[in-house]
């Protein structure tokens, strides 16, 4: 059996961690180690890891990356099936990390992706959003898919996902540096490279979001950014604007169904903003410092990237 490690990168996480730990030190599953990667939080966030694991690395805050952070923790782990599990998300029950890793018996599966569940209390767009990417039929998709599922084909999520460790060496590792996307970067990266992206639904946690308008703006500012500097994804698999084209017709379908007429008009205005804000993401370099800062929902990011 291989041997599995689980990364968890935190920043003052001590509302969420104490679940999140209790729950994987219940998981139907023996001899796998627990890494927690901090980024200085002001919090008890490193108190309460310590009582789970002995694995944790801190970090100053401003050396934050979303790929780099990761690959500090993965290269250190022992295991040769990374895990990866944002500080929000929790497992559903004591089989979601046995559920994950079973479909790496398939050795050209690089990667794989487990079904997100919104909780209680999201609001019904973000309630959608998991609906339409984590569905209840688990998949496997390689580089014959393209032609069909375009830029889903490569689609991952690290709020909960596993890599192969070997698949991920041979990609060079994440990319450093990176606004976000670092797991699209590495789905693209691995069907490229022929490995297999497995998405297995019985692997569940619960993680969700209830995004305001402005929100979504600067989060749909910074994929338009990632695409903009990593524009061979979108030469490699095809423009994103189709799949948020189905997107936003699923969104409307679902705010029917669940009688939400009145929300009509903030879907609109929410869908509107998310296109704008993509396309401006997208010609960032003709905006300004200060006006980008404003857009953007990893402001300090840009701070980095400057220097």
């Amino acid at each position: 059996m291989s041997e599995i490690s689980i990364i968890i990168p935190t920043y003052n996480a001590e509302n969420y961690l104490l679940n999140l730990l209790e729950s994987l030190q219940n998981q139907n599953l023996n001899g796998y180690e627990i890494i927690v990667i901090d980024s200085s939080s002001k919090d008890k966030t490193v108190e309460i890891a310590k009582q789970f694991t002995e694995n944790i690395i801190v970090i100053p805050q401003g050396e934050f990356d979303h790929g780099g952070t990761r690959v500090k923790a993965a290269q250190i782990a022992k295991g040769d099936i990374v895990v990866f599990l944002t500080q929000d998300a929790l497992p559903y029950d004591e089989f979601t990390i046995e559920n994950i890793i079973k479909v790496f018996s398939d050795e050209k599966v690089g990667a794989a992706f487990g079904r997100q569940l919104s909780y209680e209390g999201t609001n019904l767009f973000g309630k959608h959003l998991r609906v339409f990417n984590y569905g209840e039929n688990s998949y496997i998709r390689d580089k014959n898919d393209i032609s069909k599922y375009g830029i889903k084909t490569a689609f991952l999520s690290d709020s909960f996902a596993a890599y192969r460790r070997s698949a991920l060496e041979s990609i060079g590792w994440f990319k450093s540096d990176l606004i976000l996307g670092e797991d699209t970067y590495a789905g693209a990266k691995m069907i490229l490279g022929d490995y297999k992206l497995a998405y297995m639904a019985e692997a569940k946690v619960y993680h969700s979001h209830s995004y305001t308008v402005w929100q979504e703006f600067k989060r749909y500012f910074d994929i338009g950014v990632f695409h903009k500097c990593e524009s061979w994804i979108l030469e490699s698999f095809g423009k994103a604007e189709g799949e948020g084209l189905k997107y936003i017709k699923s969104e409307v379908k679902y705010l029917l169904g669940h009688g939400a007429w009145y929300l009509l008009f903030e879907w609109f205005v929410r869908n509107s903003m998310k296109y704008l804000g993509y396309k401006l993401g997208q010609k960032y370099k003709k905006l300004s410092m200060w006006m980008i800062k404003k857009l953007s929902m990893h402001h300090r990011w840009w701070d980095k990237t400057r220097a």
